[in-house]
């Protein structure tokens, strides 16, 4: 899952939410000192991502995935199940989506939290384009994909395009809405069975 629900997933404390938000930016060292609250988000991400990566309605989705881009299957699988879960966000939330992302952003500006600048950078990007709520059209999705294409060509020094793989995503969105709606409330259960 990405980064909407992984907010979503979440306790409503903003501390909990930031650890489950960011918890691949804030690694080792530089979780001591954060709060409790925001190491237990951080142990939600952790339980969302083993339980995502280990579901076999979640590999279905990934083996539709196009061999060009099939070693980043998950990847594109997590970005493209946060925009099946804003298309359908009135089945999951009675709070309508641009509430609840403009109460998650009023919240992390009312309460900042000293952070390293990777993660407060990102963070920052987050709540001034509203990338949370970005996901609710395709074009939100391509955007994405083409950030983490350019993260992944300066960090591996070869060209990615990952956006150019939102035809197959598009090609089999029925497939993938189906399979989202099998797979999603059997991991909201399992986060709601979690002692963090």
């Amino acid at each position: 899952m990405n980064w909407l629900a992984h907010v979503f997933l979440s306790e409503p404390g903003v501390e909990f939410r930031l650890g489950n938000l960011l918890a691949d930016l804030v690694r080792g060292e530089e979780r001591v000192g954060m709060s409790d609250d925001f190491l237990r988000g951080t142990q939600c991400h952790k339980a969302i991502d083993s339980f995502t990566d280990a579901h076999p309605v979640v590999r279905r989705s990934r083996s539709r995935i196009g061999s060009e881009h099939r070693r980043f299957s998950g990847v594109l699988v997590d970005v493209f199940y946060d925009y099946l879960l804003a298309s359908a966000w009135d089945r999951y939330s009675p709070q309508p989506l641009a509430e609840f992302t403009a109460g998650f952003y009023a919240d992390v500006q009312a309460r900042p939290l000293q952070l390293p600048q990777s993660a407060r950078t990102t963070l920052d990007r987050i709540v001034e384009r509203d990338l949370l709520g970005q996901y609710r059209q395709i074009d939100g999705v391509e955007r994405s994909l083409r950030r983490l294409s350019t993260y992944l060509s300066s960090r591996w020094q070869k060209p990615f395009v990952l956006d150019r793989s939102v035809s197959d995503l598009v090609r089999y969105e029925r497939e993938f809405a189906g399979d989202f709606a099998e797979f999603f409330p059997q991991l909201q259960q399992h986060v709601a069975g979690l002692s963090l």
